[in-house]
């Protein structure tokens, strides 16, 4: 288990905090396989109803470790393989899914919510997806569920454009079930989870398979997208993106073509 992901309980609820305070919590490879870990563990356990997915005061999720993504950009690495056992869990995962957001939900920070059945955040809360800013594309299945959920053009502002959502917009499309103080965000997410852990467990088990729908197109979704994401993660437009956000200036894609 990956130290930067802190695994508890409480009451009938699996809790997962992702706690790499030091890079905003973004996402190692090892983070991934502690999730996926933690996520088989917990659906196997007879006494957890539900998991719960936290980060820390004021940033939930910075996305995916962007020195992974140039490790396998440049060849010398297949980080993402990590990732997408994480991201293929998500549609079939059997017990709700609940996270509270503060702060930043970047990337995967985002498009993880689209699989999950409560979310609850502070007004603090910002989330983005800037895939195509990194050369990159949609994952996550979030360009199937984003336009289900909030509406083509909303999706496009958000999975394209690169337009942040405000935790107010964010409830406003769908998204976000409640906004809440910053004081009470966690206990907030754990005391609906407690509530899920009352309910028979069968009869709650077949509600969420009906209302979360047929996964089997989510699954086909997120195999093309892993497949142009995996691809697209070699393109030069995204080792020049990568490599600008590393040396922290503007990227510059009239160089970054193919071949050059």
């Amino acid at each position: 288990m990956s130290k930067d992901i802190e695994v508890a309980r409480a009451g009938g609820a699996q809790i997962l905090r992702l706690n790499r305070p030091e890079k905003k919590n973004a996402l190692t490879r090892g983070m991934y396989a502690g999730l996926v870990d933690a996520l088989t563990a917990g659906e196997a356990a007879d006494g957890i109803s539900a998991h719960v997915i936290l980060g820390l005061p004021d940033v939930f999720c910075a996305g995916n470790d962007i020195a992974d993504f140039l490790a396998l950009a440049s060849g010398s690495g297949n980080e993402i393989e990590d990732v997408m056992k994480f991201i293929f869990m998500l549609p079939v995962l059997k017990k709700p899914l609940l996270a509270g957001v503060s702060g930043l939900a970047v990337g995967i920070g985002t498009t993880m919510l689209f699989h999950c059945d409560l979310v609850y955040a502070e007004p603090n809360a910002i989330f983005s997806t800037p895939f195509l800013d990194l050369g990159l594309v949609p994952e996550a299945a979030s360009s199937l569920l984003a336009p289900r959920l909030m509406g083509p053009q909303r999706a496009f502002e958000l999975l394209v454009l690169g337009a942040p959502l405000s935790a107010e917009r964010a409830r406003e499309a769908g998204l976000v079930n409640e906004i809440v103080p910053h004081d009470q965000l966690e206990a907030k997410v754990l005391a609906a989870a407690g509530k899920l852990a009352k309910k028979p467990p069968e009869a709650l088990a077949i509600a969420r398979r009906l209302l979360r729908g047929n996964k089997d197109d989510i699954v086909d979704c997120m195999t093309k997208e892993a497949l142009l994401f995996k691809d697209r993660l070699k393109s030069p437009e995204a080792g020049e993106a990568f490599r600008a956000f590393l040396e922290k200036r503007p990227p510059d894609f009239s160089k970054a073509k193919a071949g050059a």
